[in-house]
């Protein structure tokens, strides 16, 4: 009865309205601008989620921009993000495995999250790792999926195995590197600058390159040795391109689609493109992976929602080392593995 009475405090403490950050029309970052709308009670096997962070994806750009419209046909105002963390609010008919004031991080392919709250299919949503604070968690979902599933599914990293991480300082990269030596595996990584090479080596990286330098594949053809098994490649180029000659016969490439430009696909290697898959059975493997890898999620720079357009400012000028993060509310019990 009790437990009762507390979710029903809680559920009526959500307010009819919500600030977001969305977009009336494509445009540059500052077609960004503070709306309020409705929140959206949660549907049937929906979690309404109060959102405390939400990640500011490269790909955010491309859909503000109207270069990319992955939601379908827009309807304005269109509210950007794919993923966040926060508490759960409110549960929708049929939910099961879930209570209010769960801290749950999730993904929505369809945007939604530059904002203070989210309704969420249940399937797309799961309990924050304990070792991440709900700051690192909001960076983490799209990411960490991607990451992870181009390491163990795709290119099925084994142990001993030497793969070159190219792209390395993003925010997919910093978590690859650490989800490939939770496989024992010898990594290589590309970095660009002292604090870059400084980060992936803390990371775990065993040996870095620059590919902006002219003796770039020097570099890596010094580092690697007789040959790379496998390349997870998060950006594209006419260095990657010649990474490529250093992949042993047999070996794999593997790549999430909207990179460019794409791999060249040769018959001496197995070349892969794929998208992030999120699901319950996704999020557990992910969940398993964050706690064995002890995984840190390296945080760019943090903006709040009413900075939207500032953050994607920011974006487009590169060089980030790790992801930028939108703060929505505090995360009043600060856990390990953000940085």
């Amino acid at each position: 009865m009790a437990n009762s009475q507390a979710s029903k405090r809680l559920t009526q403490t959500i307010p009819p309205t919500m600030r977001v950050a969305a977009l009336d029309h494509f445009g540059p970052p500052s077609v960004l601008k503070v709306h309020t709308l409705p929140v959206k009670q949660p549907g049937p096997k929906h979690i309404l989620i109060a959102l405390h962070s939400a990640g500011v994806g490269i790909w955010d750009d491309s859909v503000r921009d109207g270069s990319w419209r992955p939601y379908g046909r827009p309807k304005f105002p269109l509210i950007p993000g794919t993923d966040g963390a926060g508490t759960v609010v409110a549960l929708g008919q049929g939910v099961r495995g879930f209570a209010i004031g769960d801290r749950v991080y999730g993904v929505s392919y369809a945007g939604g999250f530059y904002a203070e709250f989210v309704a969420l299919a249940a399937e797309n949503v799961a309990r924050v790792p304990h070792r991440l604070d709900l700051l690192a968690a909001g960076a983490a979902p799209v990411p960490g999926l991607t990451a992870l599933q181009g390491i163990d599914d795709h290119l099925k990293v084994r142990r001993g195995e030497t793969i070159l991480i190219f792209g390395a300082t993003g925010s997919v990269g910093t978590l690859a590197v650490q989800f490939a030596k939770r496989r024992k595996a010898r990594v290589l990584a590309t970095a660009s600058g002292a604090k870059a090479k400084a980060l992936v080596l803390q990371l775990g990286a065993d040996d870095v390159f620059n590919p902006k330098r002219k003796d770039a594949l020097e570099q890596v053809e010094r580092i690697a040795r007789g040959g790379i098994d496998c390349i997870l490649a998060l950006a594209g180029g006419d260095v990657l391109q010649k990474c490529l000659e250093l992949v042993r016969r047999g070996g794999r490439v593997a790549y999430p689609n909207g990179i460019e430009p794409e791999p060249h696909k040769r018959s001496s290697f197995q070349l892969i493109a794929y998208d992030a898959e999120a699901g319950r059975r996704e999020f557990d493997e992910l969940d398993r992976a964050t706690n064995e890898a002890r995984l840190c999620v390296p945080i760019a720079e943090v903006y709040p929602l009413t900075q939207a357009a500032k953050a994607h400012a920011r974006l487009r000028q590169g060089h980030l080392l790790g992801r930028i993060v939108l703060q929505i509310r505090r995360d009043q019990a600060k856990k390990r593995g953000s940085k």
